[in-house]
């Protein structure tokens, strides 16, 4: 990426047919904002993601926000990217799927960053940020939705801060808008705390990005974020912990229904010659490939996670043909189907399975009692899904209608996807036995978890186990 002066001001002259009309959408909104900073310092990509670059955005437009001194918003700066929704309407990046549907993928990032005294630019460090995420968007085909929150592990501008981590959420200035190749809203990042980001996980996102707005240096209502930040929203109020978020989570649960993670899944029950054994799909050997329309409910399953389901049921897995009317693309596996019992793909056999392990590294690990408190005590579900390949486990309740796994046979499986269904008894167990992981601290490992009556084992290893298969 390289930092010019961005061509916006040429719209202000009249030359409105150089600029694609998606893009014209976007600098549309950004001016009835700033009407008084028609050319903003721009970060663009040198080479277009279309030409083969490996940015997928083409601007981040950068702005000096003065805040709003009557409701005690600091002055900071303003960051808006161009490229995660359809700027050209020509094929190049995204398919047109109708005025009414998403651009592209439907939403542009926005960030906000408290300016430092005597700044007189703004950092450019968010503009390589903002390319990560959506790198990350382009790759999975995973959208992002408001309250949904980013494990970064790294302080954002590569320094020391405490700030490693994000939520997002709407953009309180930026409206929705819409464009001649369909809607487009901005969603805006926050930085977050280690303990911030826990506390969304066995909660909910929007409720600790509530939280925030109530306390000004976490970033008050317009949700700055202050990469000098020291102190957590707990440490400036400890009331928060318990009189909210423990007691949110007691009466809720949590809206997290998945997570991509490290993890695997062993079949006991055979040996490991069989053909058939579900151990082609662990560590070090070539997975089974997820088929479409298992991927297409485990992404859904995802998307929804900090989303309040009315009925805790899992969206099904469609074996009938797409309507012909309905334009196939990336955003259908995102998209909302009935809650109907599953149909598993006639070309995918569900199998039952005796006995089961489960293989987890820490961080994955530590989600368990969230998994289990926060989701099947409240009768829901919860997945994960392999960042390493096609492997999914999914964890339900005796209340999640659709899945495959059951009573009788709890250990279920369709292809590399894995259903675990635990009873309410047997959840209480676990949660003694796993109560360890509940801990902050860095637990030794690994740790190796057992259930000889439930024929279940549960371990927790380090990283380099699933960084490093053949190993």
């Amino acid at each position: 990426m390289d930092e010019v002066r961005p061509t916006s001001g040429a719209q202000a002259h009249g030359l409105v047919s150089l600029f694609p009309p998606g893009l014209q959408a976007i600098y549309g909104e950004c001016r009835r904002l700033y009407p008084d900073q028609a050319n903003p310092l721009q970060v663009t990509a040198i080479v277009k993601y279309w030409l083969g670059g490996p940015d997928p955005l083409d601007y981040i437009s950068m702005y000096r926000n003065m805040g709003c001194p009557a409701q005690d918003i600091q002055e900071h700066w303003h960051y808006v990217s161009f490229g995660l929704s359809d700027l050209y309407g020509d094929n190049r990046v995204h398919e047109f799927a109708g005025l009414d549907k998403p651009s592209g993928f439907g939403f542009e990032l926005t960030f906000r960053l408290k300016r430092e005294v005597g700044e007189t630019a703004p950092p450019t460090w968010p503009a390589e940020l903002m390319q990560g995420l959506a790198r990350y968007v382009f790759q999975s085909e995973n959208t992002f939705c408001s309250g949904d929150h980013v494990s970064w592990h790294s302080p954002l501008d590569n320094s020391e801060s405490r700030i490693q981590h994000m939520l997002l959420t709407e953009d309180p200035q930026m409206q929705p808008i819409q464009t001649p190749f369909g809607t487009v809203s901005f969603l805006q990042i926050v930085g977050v705390c280690t303990e911030e980001l826990q506390a969304a996980q066995q909660w909910n996102g929007q409720g600790i990005l509530e939280l925030m707005r109530g306390v000004r240096v976490a970033g008050g209502p317009w949700l700055i974020t202050d990469m000098r930040r020291g102190e957590t929203i707990f440490d400036i109020d400890p009331h928060l912990q318990q009189e909210r978020v423990d007691q949110g989570i007691e009466t809720e649960g949590s809206n997290l229904s998945g997570v991509s993670a490290k993890c695997v899944w062993d079949d006991l029950s055979r040996p490991p010659e069989d053909e058939e054994d579900s151990r082609s799909i662990c560590i070090g050997s070539q997975p089974r490939r997820l088929s479409d329309k298992d991927t297409e409910q485990i992404r859904e399953t995802l998307r929804k996670g900090l989303e309040f389901n009315s009925k805790a049921a899992l969206p099904p897995i469609n074996s009938q043909r797409q309507s012909h009317e309905r334009p196939q693309s990336r955003k259908d596996s995102l998209e909302s189907e009935s809650s109907a019992a599953i149909v598993p793909h006639e070309l995918v056999r569900t199998r039952q399975l005796e006995s089961v392990h489960l293989k987890f590294n820490q961080e994955s690990g530590t989600l368990l009692p969230l998994c289990l408190r926060g989701r099947l005590l409240h009768g829901r579900h919860f997945t994960y899904k392999s960042i390493n390949g096609d492997t999914a486990i999914t964890f339900v309740s005796t209340g999640v209608e659709g899945a495959f796994a059951t009573e009788e046979h709890p250990y279920a499986a369709h292809g590399p996807w894995l259903q675990i269904l635990l009873t309410e008894e047997f959840v209480e167990q676990m949660l003694g036995d796993l109560q360890e992981l509940n801990t902050r601290e860095e637990t030794k490992l690994p740790k190796e978890y057992s259930w000889p009556d439930k024929k279940l084992k549960i371990s927790v290893l380090p990283d380099a186990v699933f960084d490093n298969p053949l190993q």
